[in-house]
């Protein structure tokens, strides 16, 4: 047969994967033969079996999902991070797993350079770079913390902290304010633009959002507008567009009122609001901790096979599950694969960072692509990618969050609770979109891709809840 004699009929389609292929072939009158095909499974067949046999699995994944679908988040004060986490002085947080400052990635060494700057700690970046690298300055996860932080998620004790609480289950998780984009402190910049806006989000910022989240006479529920932006073409992670229009319409009346009820200068209201308006990203920083507080209730029950973390350093990526509570498997972080900004390309994106993918293991962000399809031109692919990418993830979850609806499928409710099981006996790893930071401190960000978690990670969590399994 010649390349003529191919292209002369109609095509005839041989389709391996989720049937959102095969079924939009068809509306196009091609001949499609479905093949029942997969990635091959990984992992210790012993350790599947102990896990499967395990007596406890299922109704410990029951009690994990009924945990995280019932769990709350509304909005109850905004304070720095040395009152509200006990952030003792010389002390930062970061995104991901443990890790230290030799082993530090190009953004998370810039953010940390920048953090250190920005507290007065030292004056240049050299004496910075002397302090981090002789240990005088702590590091520690966000996720030691109950907090999370985008991207790099330096968080040093002057930065001001959202904090949320479950009302359901008491929990409490917290954020810092998110920058905007381009150069910022989470992507690795340091400059004196980034340190300038840090001491207005310090000095300013900060103080207004904590008065005015006070003077509200109800809190803001984080979790409805979550709800809500999948119904108007967000997907929580890189997509925060009308999440950050509906904050800024409930915070805005009690900033507003701060004129009269504290005396604050008008300039300074009209510039935080300003900068919540220009901000798309504004809500980012609401939504981890919302995803936050539902996978801290699932921590700590025993024999449950969910994943409850997975987070990223810029050199590990890290996951927890609720049967393991907080130790950490870890592998190679991978690099994004997507668009960039600008002139940049592959070679300037650093390896996966933040702690942002919180969102994804709550079941938005990646796993809501199909609620939100326009995201495909920020982060790479096609619409029918994002309604594949949503397809396949219910594959690999315990459950489907009726709160979290998806309208392009019928509403039906977003696939959330990541089982190791599934993961592994699939062979399909979680899907994450996410932005990409610049390899070399002080570069910024660079753009926006897709991503998944090593598959070393998922190996060991399996291991380590079958050893459980069978103690």
């Amino acid at each position: 047969m010649t390349l003529g004699d191919l292209l002369s009929g109609p095509p005839a389609v041989v389709a391996a994967g989720v049937d959102v292929f095969s079924a939009s072939l068809r509306a196009q009158g091609a001949d499609v033969h479905d093949v029942d095909w997969r990635p091959p499974g990984f992992g210790d067949p012993a350790d599947l079996a102990a896990l499967v046999l395990d007596p406890r699995r299922a109704t410990a994944n029951r009690t994990a999902v009924e945990r995280v679908l019932a769990a709350g988040s509304v909005l109850t004060d905004v304070r720095p991070a040395r009152e509200v986490l006990g952030l003792a002085d010389r002390t930062i947080l970061h995104a991901g797993p443990p890790i230290a400052w030799a082993d530090a990635s190009g953004p998370l060494r810039g953010g940390l350079i920048g953090a250190t700057l920005f507290e007065g700690w030292a004056s240049t970046v050299e004496e910075a770079e002397r302090l981090l690298a002789a240990g005088e300055i702590a590091l520690d996860p966000c996720h030691h913390h109950s907090a999370v932080g985008p991207m790099a998620g330096v968080t040093s004790p002057s930065m001001w902290m959202w904090c949320l609480e479950d009302p359901v289950q008491g929990g409490r998780a917290y954020c810092n304010l998110n920058e905007g984009l381009g150069k910022v402190l989470r992507m690795g910049a340091f400059n004196d633009e980034v340190l300038t806006r840090l001491a207005w989000m310090r000095d300013v910022l900060g103080p207004v959002l904590a008065e005015a989240v006070r003077s509200m006479a109800e809190p803001l529920d984080a979790k409805a507008v979550l709800a809500q932006m999948l119904q108007m073409g967000d997907e929580g992670h890189n997509r925060n567009r009308a999440g950050s229009l509906m904050a800024l319409r409930e915070l805005s009346p009690a900033v507003v009122g701060l004129a009269e009820s504290s005396g604050r200068a008008t300039s300074d209201l009209a510039a935080v609001l300003r900068f919540i308006g220009g901000n798309e990203h504004f809500f980012l920083n609401l939504g981890m901790p919302t995803a936050k507080l539902a996978m801290d209730a699932a921590r700590g029950v025993p024999g449950s096979t969910m994943v409850t973390v997975m987070s990223r350093n810029g050199t590990e990526f890290g996951i927890q599950t609720a049967g393991t509570g907080d130790r950490w498997f870890t592998g190679p972080a991978q690099t994004p694969v997507g668009l960039f900004l600008g002139d940049y390309g592959p070679d300037d994106a650093n390896p996966d960072i933040g702690d942002s993918a919180i969102m994804e293991t709550y079941g938005v962000g990646g796993f809501s692509m199909a609620a939100a399809p326009a995201i495909v031109r920020f982060v790479g692919g096609t619409v029918p990618d994002a309604l594949a990418t949503t397809e396949r993830m219910y594959q690999l979850t315990l459950a489907e969050n009726p709160a979290m609806a998806i309208p392009i499928l019928g509403f039906r409710g977003s696939p959330t609770g990541i089982d190791v099981v599934s993961v592994a006996r699939t062979g399909w790893l979680p899907q994450i979109n996410t932005g990409m930071a610049g390899r070399v401190a002080g570069t910024g960000q660079v753009g926006a891709g897709l991503v998944q978690p090593p598959q070393e990670c998922f190996e060991q969590a399996l291991a380590a809840l079958a050893e459980e399994a069978r103690a």
